[in-house]
């Protein structure tokens, strides 16, 4: 290679190098702008391809299922059984995972970037925007990242103004995951759900997505009731939950698997969130 060419090509390379810290505050150095990356994360895959580099994917969890292009890659596990194996024989630029992904210490001991990022309040899904744009390399990251997020927000304040009458400022209870995991002050969804005026009977103190007592709910007595589990809807068998006035009333809304996905994926689509709650505010409130 003549001289004047190395000396560019090593030029280039240090242009594109970058050092990102994730959310473990472990810096991840990109020696180049990547072209193959693995997601392990739904949200993560989403946030990726609406920052408009799906085509980058090369794999990812076994649950991410959009955009519809998603479905079709190599799919490699969940939070706890992703095959290590299988990501090595890819080759990817870098890894993007949730903090709870068991297999980080195996891929960086094999030399796999890996970025780790953790997005339990709103404040963590717009700060993982900008850490994704950042390590995509794109032309503006920051930029990109804004706009992804100016959507997202825009989508919940619309969806705030259609809210009926009756349900505006109303408490609520919502249960992220069987097992009695609810969605607290302090997570996304209870972001979402304070920007759209309504009261959040789990509070910041108790964390994220705590799991509570069915007794608990009882006495918060909410008026209205969110299941994003389909298979959560038996309500009356919990003790006490028959009596309650959001129950009895019928304020409850329960989601179907499609609609649970957005509802607890804290990624770009936090928006469409809003939208599937407040129709659901709207068709219950108004029979």
């Amino acid at each position: 290679m003549p001289k004047l060419m190395l000396i560019l090509l090593l030029l280039w390379q240090s242009a594109a190098a970058l050092t990102v810290i994730d959310d473990r505050q472990q810096q991840v150095t990109l020696n180049a702008s990547p072209q193959r990356i693995i997601t392990l994360l739904p949200s993560l895959a989403e946030t990726v391809c609406e920052l408009g580099a799906c085509e980058r994917l090369v794999a990812t969890d076994n649950y991410a299922d959009w955009p519809a292009s998603v479905k079709a890659l190599p799919k490699l596990g969940g939070l706890y059984d992703a095959s290590v194996e299988a990501i090595v024989r890819l080759q990817p630029d870098f890894v993007l995972v949730g903090k709870s992904t068991r297999i980080i210490g195996r891929l960086e001991s094999l030399g796999i970037k890996v970025v780790v990022l953790e997005t339990q309040s709103l404040a963590d899904v717009q700060r993982s925007m900008h850490t994704i744009a950042q390590v995509l390399q794109l032309p503006q990251p920051q930029a990109a990242a804004d706009r992804l997020w100016q959507q997202a927000v825009l989508a919940i304040d619309q969806a705030a103004k259609k809210i009926p009458a009756a349900a505006q400022g109303a408490s609520f209870y919502f249960e992220a995951s069987t097992g009695g995991y609810a969605a607290g002050e302090a997570s996304f969804i209870g972001g979402v759900m304070q920007r759209l005026g309504l009261r959040n009977t789990v509070t910041a103190a108790m964390g994220a997505f705590p799991q509570v007592n069915p007794e608990f709910v009882v006495r918060a007595s909410p008026q209205w009731v969110f299941l994003a589990e389909p298979s959560a809807v038996a309500l009356h068998k919990r003790p006490g939950w028959s009596a309650m006035a959001a129950v009895k009333a019928g304020r409850v809304c329960a989601f179907n698997a499609a609609q649970g996905h957005v509802l607890v994926r804290p990624g770009p689509r936090i928006g469409e969130a809003a939208n599937i709650l407040v129709k659901c505010l709207q068709k219950v409130a108004t029979p």
